[in-house]
């Protein structure tokens, strides 16, 4: 197969290194062509966004009444959901009960974080510790299996665990951190793959050694459907309602609860510091620190040759990287010789195992066809 020549977007920063994407006559991607026509016109922040964030903010405090908590809101440290449980009790006065998961990852800063916005604001948290031992056989297994997607077994624990606990407490509503201002441009699925639990078993299979008895699963259908539909389990993006600017939202949260800021998106959690920062780059030639500054460039946070100039700078420094390869492999019960062997080995893909991704991009074409999701899926 020819190589396709080099070509980066006239307007953002994504390029052929997604190697589906799509260019118009004017060289811009699809990515930009899919904002500016399904998400931006009927996405409007900010406007009569109090009168829209009382009017849900109502509806979660009264189906909670009689509750000790009235919604539930998954805390990783990060500026989306620190600034999500901010306004959360001080601007929609719920009474968020704070969901945290320890992986085994998570760097001192956003434990730090996380324990400042608990303590100001006065709000109870609950701690999910994940097995360490089937996390970590979890997360062996899916560097042998050499796919991009290292990231995808802590992402799916923890957004399962925040589901599960919802239900299982019959806590109604899902507060989520997602919202187009940072995230409307979704890295490629060759990037970053779905919540596919099909992939997760049957990589596990292939190279897990110990049975997953406690790890917290939970497929798509499982939480879009019957969690939604049987159980009424309700998600809601109060992000998306107001003005969120995030440079904005970092300042006032430093300057309420003395936040810190990460390096980049993510890093708060040294393994996704590592996966983002060096293995996806190395093995794969995928940065996605093009989809997160696109995102900026989009929603007017950032210019595009601000984000250009970021992109010719090293995602983390060498030192910090060599350490990271060193605590992981030692963490992970390998050498520093056979996780770089690892490292080394021949690039997969979902294809390479069994997946759900047909069902999967069926559900998003009919959710997009409901008006439900507007983002580029591919």
């Amino acid at each position: 197969m020819k190589k396709r020549e080099y070509q980066i977007c006239s307007n953002c920063v994504m390029d052929t290194t997604d190697s589906k994407i799509i260019f118009d006559e004017k060289g811009v991607c699809d990515y930009c062509n899919s904002y500016y026509n399904e998400i931006l016109p009927n996405w409007q922040p900010g406007k009569n966004d109090e009168v829209e964030l009382e009017k849900i903010s109502a509806q979660i405090r009264e189906s909670g009444k009689g509750q000790k908590y009235d919604c539930i809101l998954g805390l990783s440290g990060g500026t989306d959901s620190s600034y999500l449980a901010y306004i959360a009790k001080e601007k929609m006065g719920l009474r968020p009960l704070i969901y945290t998961v320890d992986t085994g990852w998570n760097l001192n800063v956003a434990v730090e974080n996380i324990e400042r916005l608990v303590k100001a604001l006065d709000l109870d948290m609950y701690t999910e510790v994940i097995n360490w031992n089937e996390m970590k056989d979890l997360q062996l297994a899916f560097f042998k299996s050499q796919v991009a997607y290292q990231d995808l077994p802590q992402d799916h624990v923890i957004f399962a665990g925040l589901y599960n606990y919802a239900v299982k407490n019959g806590i109604k509503y899902v507060l989520t951190g997602s919202n187009n201002a940072t995230e409307c441009v979704r890295p490629p699925i060759e990037w970053v793959h779905l919540n596919d639990l099909k992939l997760i078993k049957d990589i596990h299979k292939k190279y897990g050694k110990i049975k997953l008895k406690t790890l917290p699963m939970c497929g798509m259908f499982k939480y879009r459907l019957h969690y939604a539909y049987v159980k009424g389990m309700k998600r809601v993006a109060p992000l998306d309602i107001i003005h969120y600017d995030k440079d904005a939202a970092e300042k006032e949260l430093k300057e309420k609860f003395g936040w810190e800021k990460y390096e980049n998106k993510h890093y708060e959690n040294i393994f996704t510091r590592f996966y983002e920062g060096y293995y996806l780059p190395k093995k794969f030639g995928y940065d996605k620190r093009k989809s997160y500054y696109s995102n900026m460039i989009l929603t007017g946070q950032m210019t595009r040759k601000e984000a250009l100039n970021k992109l010719q700078e090293s995602p983390y420094n060498e030192e910090t990287m060599l350490e990271d390869i060193e605590y992981i492999s030692k963490k992970l019960g390998i050498s520093k010789n056979e996780f770089e062997q690892i490292i080394n080995g021949e690039n997969k893909t979902y294809q390479n195992y069994k997946n759900s991704l047909g069902l999967i991009e069926f559900s998003i074409k009919m959710a997009k066809k409901l008006g439900v999701e507007k983002r580029n899926f591919r």
